[in-house]
């Protein structure tokens, strides 16, 4: 249970005290009226004995009476509650309007209880004094009462059961709440006094035993009567009041009688002097009770023979009620309506709003009634009438009351000693008694109903109960037990159930209080008691009080299991307010065991709460559920939380608390709930028509609205213009697009891509300020910095909405709402900032208004008219905003309109209130206007040690972009562009520049990821044979061709040219301008030419494009960049970007394989004097056969290289192209030689030189666009791999003067590779018919081989590179690789041989039997360097099968040389072979070992043996 202000001995003894009656003169009743009180109440405050009282036991024993209270009140003649235990229609009134004006303070220290893992906070303003662990209760129980911070937990639990209790009817089973004693009280002023005594006495007597009255009871026929003469000290003639005080005496003894002197201040002479006023907190409890129990006619207070009204309030006294500690006021509206009446309109005097909650402050409250709201109590009495008036309760209940009570005591144990026959004293037989036989209990359902056995008054059993509560009202426990316990026995054996259980109420209680508590409480006496109240005597008051009593004495032993078990029994369907307070106090006591018990808290607080609204207490029924919510949120139990979540909602709407209640309502519809549709439906007409109502009654700032659910990280925002799809046969740039998926790789790659551009127009340097272009901001991209956007170009924002709900909603006149800042970036910094223009323009107050004009002047905003959301659906709205003006743009959110589709179901809140209100029906679909913020958290921050170790969040700016001045806009058309292209395949297409905007533009480039897979031509070499339209392209060819010269033999002569690097934009523009610095960063950029290299606004130009099919087949995806600057500089946006991507789906077409084979010839002509070698070509047509390729034809093959070219073809075909269809193969044979020496000049070491060798009958110019620009951009992924060969090739003559003077190991190796190095790279141009639509069409294109090493197959096709294996890891250094020395087959190439000998020779062996035939043997050095070389002759084959092949000769003369070659060195040997018989010889037996000049013996390397030299001896004879 809650902790209450009082200990439980406190509760118990303030719950039974002495009664005292009061009958006062009028004389006297008009002395205590001038303090706007009656005599009863101007005693209340000073009831309660500061000092203690003592008396005997009835067994001599001097007792102790500590904390004595009495209670004072006015002869009353009705009853307040009817006999039959039933609380009638005023006691309930009285307790329901206690309660409802009982609330706890508002916008107090919270009271935070922790339970487990819940911290619960219970109340305002209370103290953790209820948690079970608090051991020292007296210390805490002593705070609460002395502090003035603090209020009990449940004040209003508190005042019910004080007013309850104080409202218990006097009942004929016992006397606890019968008068003892009776006041008389005369005025001083009154004629004769003691007359007036008289009459008193004897009206006093009549009401007692005249039997008419059956209300007020006495305890006991003798009533103590003390006679109190009240003397007004401000009017009154005090000698005689002191003469008549002595003469009463003389008269009733000195014992019986008092002088009491009041209204020793006059009103108007003390206005000035502030005294307090201990009367307030109590007149209000009074005041209810007499208002509820009197309002029928005829109240009747006797005083002096006459009957007049006792109304408290109704003359010149003040209505007032408040807790223990505060003072407040009560709307006295109580008319015939009852409170509980649920369709009392809302501005009707005594409904639910009219009843405000109690002023927590103290303070003068203000009336409601008509009593002058200045009226005060006690005006006429100063600190020493206090003092006096103390004084008296002191002196009446130490020398009159007590003694009267001891000496009744004795009475009583004497009757019934001598009654019963027993030993002298009752208190010495209590052994006798409880040692013998007992009576054996029979149990409740045995018993038959008795209830209505009533005992004479002089029946011994009563006079045992009488005995027993004089003793237990003063505080003498342990006698008072003995008799409790003596009389239910009594009680039990006649069967009166209901005077059994009132003794064993009592009984219990007084064990309890017993000091010491010399035996343990017995609950089960109270358990039979409340069993036989409600069960047997049908008497729920006597019941309910002794749940209360019970419950308490548990809670103070810890007991709180069992304390809500009792508690939670009493609950029943006759009364609604009390149920709900018993529930409420078992919710407590299952928070405050050892064990918390939350969850049973929560449930029974649900319980509670209902209850509370059944019985009108809306206020509490809403704190019930307020706290209980607390246990239920966040766990999962969404059912659970939307029932509560809506009563608070209607709760809070009831008591005209509509923003509460709106909040409530959004925690229904945003949480995940697993409601009906036909529910959530109603939750939501319910949101929607509360929603309204506050809207309605007050016109602010647009609310933030529930629904739907907004996933403001998954906000995407578009800067520019959306892309304008194909036109006709133009296909525009894909650009980026909101229906694109963000790919993080992608990303990085287009940046890349724009580094490298931008380093290419910066002279290859990137500016430290660089950020590379972003049109699309989502979660993923990078938003620490303000976005760039232009003006007059749009700004797209996505929202993700989600509609939770499982029934639709309707958004209409949704809109973005924004904050605009001016600034003009034409103008310099420090007048800008001079300049005022920093005001911010919003929207928002236009936008709560629909349909109305949202500065469009400013930033047209584009408002989507209806917006619709079918249930649990996620869906996507894309809001423009089109700004006119340059400045700083902040999004801020949206604002729409909400609405529920028409549809059936339950009704809004209060059906009658509904229909009296205006507001529109749920059924007519309620729409309301709001707002939802866009608020994105941004990127943790995990940089330095403070952000590692704390969570901080930096900044996201996609919604705050900056609008800049104006800036070109390119748009890219691709005209005839192809998807699908066989590899190699040469296709031409055009592409058209637009400029969009109003501003020149200019620097146009590209970038891609694939720049050999596209050209614009170069700049420097005029192609006037190429179309220049579209439309002239028909049956034309790519290439520039000429025809061959008529008779010319095809592959005959090649047609030789020279061509630089850098005219094809592969030397300068293609790697950043030569910048050294740039790296590979420069690489692909090409420079767009345009007519003055710039593009004005409103203009376009088309350009020719020629495309190159890759090389590997499959689907390629293709990136082009294209960056343009503005003409105007110095903007805040230096460049713009426009992207595109392409898939081109490649196929198969020719694999080209090429060997270089070196000829063992000598050069016959003057171009081969400088060396020559045989290319074999091995062309396959791997195409396959759905790609509707018919055959493919060589129509020419073309050499490329600084160093070598083709000079004519072997085997040419005579009359015919080479054709190859599916699955053929060929193989063409061609001479190469090195290009003439008169070439290689200084300002010529860098140009190409191009071969080309027609096989057809045109000759296609490969030096020319597209053919060399293909070539050139195909070399430089190529040289890129092998940096070494192409330094080798840059500095080749100036090597080859070092090397003969001793370069070291490195150059010797470049040597040795320069032997074997070929550096030729063979171009294959074909042609493909291709059927397409019944129409024959020819394709063309070409194909690259690099040949690099002699004897070494080199494909067209590149190899898939093998997976790399893993590397381990090495922690130590290491060392730098050995230099790598020239292998066995490098050095190998050295030298060629070559032996010239007649193929056959005639010799006459008969007549001379040595035939000797001179054979020259040449030698040549290949290499730059000087060779040593060594001929040995004397080498023979040991192979039998050469034997028996060739026979056998023999070398005469000198048959070993040793001699030096210089480089390119030519050297002739003659030999002379002698042979013995006729026959074919292969002369091919000399071995050559070379080495280069400056190396060991060591290094001497067999060469390459020739090819089988034949020689035919023929017999002449």
């Amino acid at each position: 249970m809650a902790q209450c202000v009082q200990s439980v001995q406190e509760f118990i003894q303030d719950s039974f005290v002495p009664m005292v009656a009061v009958l006062c003169s009028e004389d006297a009743e008009k002395v205590t009226r001038k303090n706007n009180l009656n005599f009863s109440e101007l005693l209340r405050p000073f009831c309660r004995l500061t000092s203690e009282g003592h008396m005997r036991d009835p067994s001599n024993q001097l007792q102790v009476v500590k904390n004595l209270r009495i209670s004072v009140n006015n002869v009353v003649t009705r009853p307040s509650v009817p006999s039959s235990g039933v609380p009638g229609h005023a006691h309930r009134r009285l307790l329901s309007e206690v309660v409802l004006t009982c609330q706890p303070a508002e916008g107090g220290v919270a009271n935070v209880i922790t339970a487990g893992d819940y911290d619960l906070n219970i109340s305002d303003r209370s103290l953790k004094a209820s948690v079970p662990w608090y051991s020292d209760w007296r210390d805490t129980l002593t705070e609460l009462s002395t502090s003035k911070h603090y209020t009990a937990t449940t004040p209003w639990f508190e005042a019910y059961r004080e007013s309850f209790l104080q409202s218990m009817p006097a009942s004929d089973h016992e006397f606890l709440n019968h008068y003892l004693a009776c006041l008389l009280v005369v005025s001083s002023s009154e004629a004769v006094p003691v007359e007036k005594f008289l009459k008193l006495s004897q009206e006093q007597h009549r009401i007692q035993h005249s039997g008419e009255y059956t209300n007020p009871k006495w305890f006991i026929p003798n009533t103590l009567k003390y006679y109190v003469l009240l003397h007004d000290m401000s009017q009154g003639d005090e000698q005689r009041a002191d003469s008549v005080y002595e003469d009463m005496k003389q008269r009733y003894g000195a014992q019986g009688c008092y002088l009491l002197k009041v209204n020793s201040r006059t009103a108007a002479a003390g206005a000035d002097e502030q005294i307090p006023d201990p009367w307030s907190q109590y007149l209000h409890k009074s005041s209810l009770q007499s208002q509820d129990q009197y309002e029928d006619p005829a109240p009747v207070v006797v005083n002096n023979n006459t009957a007049v009204e006792n109304n408290v309030g109704g003359t010149s006294e003040a209505d007032g009620h408040d807790s223990d500690e505060k003072d407040g006021v009560l709307v006295n509206s109580l008319d015939n309506t009852h409170p509980l009446q649920l369709d009392t309109p809302s501005d009707t005097p005594g409904s639910l709003d009219a009843l405000r909650a109690v002023a927590v402050e103290t303070k003068p409250p203000p009336l409601a009634t008509g009593v002058a709201a200045a009226t005060s109590h006690g005006a006429c009495l100063t600190l020493n009438d206090h003092d006096r008036i103390r004084l008296f309760i002191q002196e009446f209940t130490f020398r009159g009351l007590l003694p009267h009570i001891e000496k009744n005591i004795r009475q009583l144990n004497d009757q019934l000693v001598s009654r019963k026959g027993l030993s002298r004293s009752l208190f010495s037989a209590t052994k006798k008694w409880f040692g013998g036989g007992k009576v054996p209990e029979k149990s409740i359902a045995e018993l038959k109903n008795t209830s209505g056995l009533l005992y004479p008054p002089e029946a011994p059993e009563l006079q045992i109960r009488k005995m027993a509560d004089l003793c237990f009202l003063v505080q003498l426990y342990d006698l008072a037990y003995s008799c409790y316990h003596t009389a239910k026995k009594d009680f039990l054996s006649d069967q009166a159930m209901l005077y059994a259980a009132g003794a064993l109420e009592m009984a219990a209680v007084s064990a309890f209080l017993q000091v010491g508590a010399p035996r343990p409480y017995p609950a089960h006496y109270m358990d039979t008691a409340i069993q036989t109240y409600r069960d047997v005597s049908k008497n729920m008051v006597l019941a309910e009080r002794c749940a209360l009593l019970s419950a308490e004495v548990l809670k103070s032993q810890a007991k709180y299991s069992d304390a809500a078990t009792l508690l939670i029994k009493m609950t029943s369907e006759d009364s609604d307010l009390r149920s709900a307070l018993l529930l409420e106090q078992a919710a407590h006591c299952f928070i405050n065991m050892r064990n918390p018990m939350v969850r049973k808290f929560a449930f029974h607080m649900i319980l509670a709460g209902h209850r509370f609204s059944k019985a009108g207490q809306k206020r509490h029924a809403l704190r019930c559920y307020c706290q209980a919510m607390q246990v239920y949120k966040g766990k999962g139990w969404s059912l659970a939380e939307d029932h509560i979540n809506f009563t608070i909602g209607r709760q809070s709407f009831t008591l005209r608390q509509p923003e509460n209640a709106v909040t409530a309502f959004r925690h229904i519809l945003t949480n995940d709930s697993q409601q009906t549709s036909t529910q959530q439906g109603a939750f939501l007409r319910e949101y929607l028509y509360v929603y309204k109502n506050v809207t309605g009654a007050c016109e602010v700032a647009l609310p933030q609205l529930p629904l739907p659910c907004i996933n403001s990280s998954a906000t995407r925002v578009y800067f520019g213009h959306e892309r304008r799809l194909a036109e006709g046969e133009k296909q525009a740039a894909t650009h980026v697009s909101l229906d694109q998926e963000f790919d993080r790789d992608l990303a990085a790659m287009w940046q890349d891509l724009e580094e490298q551009v931008v380093a290419a127009a910066k002279r290859g340097v990137v500016p430290a300020t660089f950020q590379s272009t972003q049109c699309c901001l989502n979660s993923q991209t990078d938003n620490l910095h303000f976005p760039l956007a232009v003006v007059e170009e749009p700004i797209i924002v996505e929202v993700v909405f989600r509609n939770p709900l499982k029934v639709p909603l309707v958004l209409s006149d949704l809109s973005l709402l924004w904050k605009f800042t001016l600034k003009d970036f034409n103008r310099p910094q420090p007048q800008e900032d001079s300049v005022g223009d920093a005001v911010p323009i919003s929207n928002e107050k236009e936008a709560s208004v629909p349909r109305t004009s949202q500065k469009d002047d400013v930033i047209a905003t584009e408002v989507i008219p209806e917006f619709y959301l079918s249930p649990e659906e996620t869906k996507l709205a894309r809001l423009k905003l089109l700004p006119h003006q340059t400045g700083q743009l902040n999004i801020l959110g949206l604002v729409y309109n909400l609405a529920s589709t028409s549809s059936t179901g339950d009704t809004t809140i209060n059906s009658t209130a509904a229909s009296q209100t205006e507001g529109p029906s749920a059924a007519e679909g309620t729409s309301v206007r709001g707002r939802q913020d866009l608020e994105i958290q941004g990127p943790r921050l995990n940089q330095t040690k403070e952000e590692k170790t704390s969570v901080s969040h930096g900044p996201d700016r996609r919604l705050d972009p900056t609008i800049t001045p104006p800036m070109p806009l390119l748009e890219v058309f691709f005209l005839q562009f192809p998807t699908a292209l066989l590899c190699g395949e040469i296709r031409k297409a055009y592409v058209e520049f637009c400029n969009m905007s109003r501003v020149t533009l200019c620097g146009l480039r590209v970038a891609s990821t694939h720049p050999d897979f596209f050209t614009f031509g170069s700049s420097s070499l005029a192609t006037p044979l190429t179309p220049l339209s579209p439309t002239s392209f028909e049956n034309c060819s790519a290439y520039k061709t000429l025809a061959t010269p008529p008779g010319a033999t095809p592959g005959s002569v090649a047609a030789v040219t020279l061509v630089s690097e850098g005219d094809f934009g592969s030397g300068t523009g293609l790697r950043g301008g030569g910048v050294s610095g740039a790296g590979t960063g420069g690489k692909g950029i090409t420079e767009i030419p345009l007519g003055e290299g710039t593009l004005k606004p409103g203009e376009s130009t088309q350009l020719p494009m020629w495309l190159r099919g890759p090389d590997q087949e499959g689907v390629h995806e293709i990136h082009f960049l294209f960056y343009y600057e503005s003409a105007e500089k110095g903007g805040k946006i230096s460049h713009r970007v426009l992207r595109h991507t392409v898939f081109i789906c490649a196929s198969r077409s020719l694999s080209v394989r090429a060997t270089a084979c070196r000829s063992n010839t000598l050069p016959e002509e003057e171009e081969e004097r400088n060396g020559s070698m045989l290319v074999f070509v091995d062309v396959e047509n791997i195409n396959s056969s759905e790609a509707g390729v018919r055959e493919f034809h060589i129509a020419q093959v073309s050499s490329s290289s600084k160093q070598w070219r083709l000079h004519k073809c072997i085997n040419p075909a005579e009359d015919k192209d080479c054709k190859l269809t599916s699955r053929e193969r060929g193989k063409l044979c061609f001479r190469a030689t090195r290009c003439k020496p008169l070439q290689v000049t200084l300002k010529a070491a860098e140009k190409y030189t191009f071969a080309d060798l027609s096989l057809g009958n045109e000759l296609i110019i490969t030096s020319t666009t597209p053919c060399a620009d293909f070539f050139f951009r195909r070399c430089q992924p190529l040289e890129s791999l092998r940096p070494p060969v192409a330094m080798e090739t840059q500095g080749r003559h100036s090597r080859s003067q070092r090397v003969g003077h001793g370069g070291g190991d490195k150059d010797i190796a470049g040597v040795v590779r320069k032997c074997n190095e070929v550096d030729l790279d063979i171009i294959i141009l074909w042609k493909a018919f291709v059927v397409e639509d019944n129409k024959q069409v020819i394709l063309e294109g070409q194909l690259h081989v690099a040949l690099q090493t002699i004897d070494k197959e080199a494909c067209s096709l590149t190899q898939k590179e093998e997976a790399q294996e893993m590397v381990l890891l090495k922690f130590k250094p290491e060392l730098p690789p050995p230099m790598t020395r020239p292998s066995i087959e490098q050095l190998s190439h050295l030298i060629k041989t070559n032996l010239q000998y007649p193929e056959s020779y005639s010799h006459p062996f008969n007549q001379k039997s040595l035939c000797m035939v001179p054979v020259t043997l040449t030698l040549s050095n290949c290499s730059l360097a000087q060779v040593d070389v060594i001929i040995d002759l004397r080498h023979k084959p040991t192979s039998p099968e050469s034997l028996e092949v060739h026979g056998s000769f023999t070398w005469l003369g000198q048959t070993q040389f040793k001699m030096q070659l210089g480089a390119q060195e030519v050297m002739r040997v003659q030999l002379r072979a002698c042979f013995l018989h006729a026959g074919i010889y292969n002369l091919g037996t000399p071995r050559v070992f070379a080495k280069l000049a400056d190396q060991g013996a060591m290094c001497e390397t067999s060469q390459q043996t020739a090819t089988p030299a034949l020689i035919i001896i023929i017999n002449s004879t």
